[in-house]
């Protein structure tokens, strides 16, 4: 038999209270959410620091905590190892089937109405002791938290995804032109020739990687955009777009054709040149220790014929 003489000398619950100091950013919110005092808590993130040889955070009264680089680098690997006791906890009691805990999933928002509700929906009724965290952010923002951890899986336009990411198709999206029910271009039974948008204001989405995107396909057409307003709300730029003040170009298109204000707008097609369909895709990194709800996750997705 080989020896163990390599055990660590660090425990399960002093890495939970250093995940738990990361996460809420000070000892007391730390200390309620374990039900320990603060100064037990301290005593265990002190002595986990002893035992790694390294500082890992910097505790400042009235300034909570702060991470060092390498306290960051730690908090993904906890995070981990935590998982791992968790599920090796599982299959010990043989509840190795049930699939329960949480998972973060990320969103960019523009998506988030269309196919986040109806996704949770059916993962929650399917596994009932499941709890989903979800956060929206722009694309840039999704990839760093799915790098460092804090974030499980992540819905996002396949675009200028990192090299680093696994991810599966969800469902496709074409590129639209949408203006107000006023706008000169509006009245035309035929789709969009790009090139004609170039003597118009826009309202241009201002959310990586959606902003790339947009000028991109006006240079596909041969011009630069007139600017006139900038917005990181999908719902900001269909209201300036119903008040006639630009046109913009979107991948989502609402179920109804009407601002909040109860404006129309006239939603278009494409025709020339020709714009390519852009994948909405789940993804991961492909480091990450997927926790057996985040691969329930990703099996139920995959499975789904009902995508918006």
């Amino acid at each position: 038999m080989p020896r163990r003489d390599s055990a660590p000398t660090y425990t399960m619950r002093q890495l939970a209270a250093f995940v738990a100091v990361a996460e809420t950013g000070t000892i007391t919110a730390a200390a309620d959410l374990m039900h320990l005092s603060p100064s037990a808590l301290s005593a265990s993130i002190t002595e986990l620091e002893r035992a790694l040889k390294v500082q890992l955070c910097v505790r400042r009264r009235s300034f909570g905590v702060q991470l060092t680089r390498t306290g960051e680098s730690v908090l993904v690997r906890a995070r981990a190892l935590l998982q791992q006791a968790d599920e090796l906890e599982s299959d010990a009691l043989g509840t190795a089937g049930t699939v329960s805990g949480p998972i973060a999933i990320g969103c960019y928002p523009a998506l988030g109405p269309t196919i986040l509700p109806s996704m949770i929906a059916g993962f929650t009724r399917a596994y009932p002791a499941t709890q989903v965290e979800f956060r929206e952010d722009n694309q840039n923002r999704l990839q760093t938290h799915l790098e460092n951890g804090e974030l499980d899986l992540a819905i996002a336009y396949d675009l200028d995804l990192s090299s680093e990411l696994r991810t599966i198709p969800l469902t496709t999206r074409e590129p639209l032109i949408v203006m107000g029910a006023e706008h000169p271009l509006a009245q035309s039974e035929h789709p969009i020739h790009l090139p004609d948008l170039a003597g118009f204001p826009m309202v241009l989405l201002n959310a990586p990687p959606s902003t790339k995107h947009a000028l991109d396909v006006c240079r596909l057409g041969g011009f630069v955009p007139d600017v006139a307003y900038r917005t990181g709300n999908f719902e900001t730029a269909r209201a300036f777009v119903g008040r006639g003040l630009g046109w913009t170009l979107l991948l989502q298109r609402p179920k109804m054709d009407i601002t909040y204000e109860g404006l129309e707008v006239v939603v278009k097609t494409i025709g020339s040149p020709a714009v390519a369909s852009v994948d909405v895709v789940l993804a991961w990194h492909q480091d990450a220790r997927l926790s057996r709800v985040a691969r329930s996750f990703i099996e139920f997705v995959s499975q789904r014929d009902d995508q918006q």
